[in-house]
């Protein structure tokens, strides 16, 4: 294990980190995990531990000075007064005040609800408008008798925190040093998961959970017990996913705004994911067939234009009984849905993957990494680079998908395949055997899907015999579904 630590250092010398220090700095700082390891990643991508320590030093420094408490937000506000301008570190969001037209900046921390920000930052930088970006801002500090009309605080320099550039090239050349099992083991402790804890089975759901980032209009969902991380990757470990809260959503904010002519969510981040699906609703009467047609076809009609995105789409939710007591009182496992999506057999097919949360085991401290793993930060801008790529047919030399299998299904299977086989060889040297391990995980999430659709909606979705055969050898092999198998079993 020593070896492999120092073995992820040289390859990736800067680009890694201890996770244990972001667990021991986010106690005090209430950031996302992408920022405080931003911050580490400056000072600490070492494995040298005196300038670990002074590095730690550092970033707490940096965090005590600039990151803003809401507690603090009036001290703040009165340093920007005195001093005249001062760097903070905060979340903003932009809107636009057509009355005055101007942009202003609203803090979600320091509680800034108006700030001046020029329409060159709120250009360059287009996800202010939609969600808003944790950033390190200069905000400087102007009053005067003949500026009753202006707003005294302005956004006088933003930098947003992401990593500037990406050598791919660089990643792939390096992942060449490990095999497949270090390799997941190093995504896995970089997602801030201690893979030593979780079974093989296990840790190929925590890479499922990052598919919807590498993979374009890719939509899954993952009901289980609370406490499991469901939402954790959309929410802390990549600033280009938002998670929606609460539920209720608009068309408008969701897709289009037909009154300001801007796209919504899907246009501006990688992955849209809904937290606690039961609570979804859409305040317009079409929102829900609107989100059918966008995933389906990853476009959508809104007034006479058609828009496209890549947006991937996450649902995920509580199941409060077991999957067993469910099955045997002939529910289905898409049950926790809202009661407008609840039996619609349309909406979930267009389901590419079911990851079966129940199987995840409920987060504990155990489970919380406290070894070397890339930063954050340099782990998102690889999932994003990726998204570039397609490995949809990586199984087509070796293997045929049997005739049960719809178009949709095939496609679903085709895009699960293609993103895991990015995540584990994103240079795309891969083996017969590691496509059919690939293959088989892909089949089994799909056929999750069409044996609900089939318990909603019967004989229409009566194909549910997934195998595939083995171009080689003529064999055939079924692809079972655990829970649906004998108890004895």
């Amino acid at each position: 294990m020593k070896e492999e630590r120092i073995l992820l250092n040289q390859v990736f010398p800067g680009k890694v980190v201890r996770k244990d220090l972001t667990k021991q700095i986010k106690e005090g700082a209430n950031v996302p995990v992408y920022v405080l390891e931003y911050l580490l990643g400056m000072y600490c991508a070492t494995d040298d531990d005196d300038a670990i320590n002074e590095g730690v030093t550092m970033v707490k420094n940096i965090l005590a000075e600039n990151f803003v408490r809401p507690d603090e937000a009036e001290k703040v506000k009165s340093l920007i007064r005195e001093r005249s301008q001062y760097t903070v570190i905060d979340k903003i969001t932009v809107r636009l005040n057509e009355r005055d037209d101007r942009y202003e900046a609203e803090f979600s921390n320091l509680g800034i609800k108006r700030a001046y920000i020029a329409p060159e930052i709120v250009k360059q930088f287009e996800k202010l408008l939609v969600g808003g970006i944790w950033c390190i801002l200069r905000v400087s500090y102007y009053h005067g008798e003949d500026t009753k009309d202006s707003l005294p605080f302005v956004v006088s320099d933003i930098k947003p925190i992401q990593l500037p550039n990406m050598d791919f090239e660089e990643l792939v050349n390096g992942r060449k040093n490990f095999t497949k099992d270090e390799w997941i083991d190093i995504l896995i402790r970089s997602m801030g998961m201690e893979p030593k804890e979780l079974s093989e089975r296990q840790k190929w759901h925590m890479l499922e959970r990052a598919v919807p980032l590498v993979e374009n209009n890719y939509n899954m969902c993952e009901l289980g017990p609370r406490g499991t991380g469901k939402s954790h990757i959309y929410k802390e470990i990549s600033p280009n996913s938002i998670l929606v809260s609460g539920g209720q959503t608009t068309v408008a904010n969701l897709f289009y705004n037909m009154a300001s002519r801007t796209v919504g969510l899907i246009g501006l981040w990688d992955c849209v994911a809904f937290d606690e699906v039961a609570g979804i609703t859409f305040k317009d009467k079409d929102g829900i067939q609107i989100m059918k047609d966008y995933m389906a076809s990853g476009s959508f009609a809104r007034g006479k234009e058609e828009k496209s995105a890549k947006a991937s789409m996450v649902f995920v939710g509580n199941i409060n009984q077991s999957v067993r007591d469910i099955l045997a009182a002939n529910s289905h496992l898409f049950s926790p849905f809202p009661s407008a999506m609840r039996n619609d057999s349309a909406f979930f097919d267009r389901m590419h993957y079911y990851l079966p949360g129940w199987e995840v085991p409920k987060m504990r401290p155990e489970l919380i990494t406290d070894d070397y793993g890339f930063i954050t930060d340099y782990l998102s801008e690889f999932f994003r680079e990726l998204r570039k790529r397609n490995f949809s047919d990586a199984f087509d030399k070796y293997y045929r998908l049997g005739h049960d299998l719809n178009q949709r299904d095939v496609i679903a299977v085709r895009k699960t395949v293609s993103g895991l086989v990015k995540l584990l060889y994103p240079g795309g040297d891969y083996e017969k055997q590691d496509v059919e391990e690939i293959l088989q995980y892909a089949l089994e999430g799909r056929r999750r899907v069409k044996e609900q659709l089939y318990r909603i909606e019967g004989v229409e979705f009566a194909d549910r015999n997934f195998l595939y055969i083995d171009k080689e050898t003529g064999e055939e092999k079924q692809v079972e579904v655990p829970e649906l198998l004998p108890v004895d079993e």
